[in-house]
Formats: C-alpha cells, structure tokens, sequence
C-alpha cells in the first residue's frame, strides 16, 4: 500500500516560479529632441518572441521578448526592447503538457512585468505612458504549432 502512496506521490504535478528578472534592456529616441516637437500621432509596431531553454532536470528559464518601435511620420520615436524572464521549476508533467506550460502558460506570467518595465521606460523617456494590452499566448502558442506544422509537412512534399 505504501509503494501506491509513493508513486502517486511521485507523479503529481508541480509548478513553481523560482525567480522573475529582466535579462536585458534597451530603450533608444533617436531623433530625440525633434520628436518632441512634432504633433504625437505615432503608429506603433510590437514584435514578440518566447523562448524556453531547459537549465537542469526540471528546471527551465523561459524568455519573453518585447520590441516596441513608435514611429512619428516613418522616424523613430522611439525604440523599447525588453527580455523578461523567469527560472521556472515544473515536474510530473508529460511531455506534451510541457510545450503549453512553457510557451503559453510560462509568458503569461511574465507579461506584466515586461509591461510594466516598458511603462515605465517610456515615460522615464519623456513620451506618453504606453500601456501594452493583454496578449492572448494561448492563441499564439497554438499559431506556432500550425506554423511547424505546415513547414514540416511542406518539407516533407520537397
């Protein structure tokens, strides 16, 4: 009876944050101080990335990458880049469970530090705070998984 106790025990999932940090951080206004003179009706454009890479057994950092570029008439406002990360610690996860947990789950969680670091460069920077909206991993996660998929299948037809 013991021994049943004992892999149930050792099957159960378990997941924790270990620590969150910013990785890297750059914010540019190149045609600074012009662009404070012109009339602000920016356009914006934002580029996100996700990476996991595994540190020990059981333990991964995974990387949430952030560029946002404003632009005034085709020049740059500015330029934020931010690399939001954390160590995380998961086990008695299946294989197929660690793909979402990691490239969905995992950025979820660290979207809104990276939000918040951007904010606040942004108006340390002298523009208008810039709030980034909730983003949907899920749904990108998901996006990347067709997008694999389709190139497998087209390399496979080659």
């Amino acid at each position: 009876m013991a021994e049943a106790t004992d892999s149930a025990a050792n099957t159960e999932k378990q997941f924790s944050i270990q620590k969150i940090y910013t990785k890297d951080l750059s914010f540019e206004t190149p045609n600074s101080p012009k662009i404070f003179t012109q009339a602000w009706q920016p356009s914006l454009d934002i580029n996100l990335a996700t990476q996991a890479q595994p540190l020990e057994n059981g333990i991964y950092e995974v990387a949430l990458s952030i560029t946002v570029t404003v632009k005034i008439d085709n020049e740059i406002a500015y330029l934020v880049e931010v690399v939001q990360a954390g160590i995380i610690a998961a086990s008695g996860f299946e294989e197929e469970e660690m793909g979402p947990l990691l490239g969905s789950f995992s950025p979820n969680i660290l979207f809104p530090y990276a939000r918040e670091v951007i904010s606040d460069l942004v108006s340390k920077g002298g523009f208008p705070q810039l709030i980034l909206a909730p983003i949907n991993f899920d749904a990108l996660y998901f996006q990347q998984l067709q997008q694999q998929e389709q190139e497998a299948k087209a390399k496979t037809l080659n």
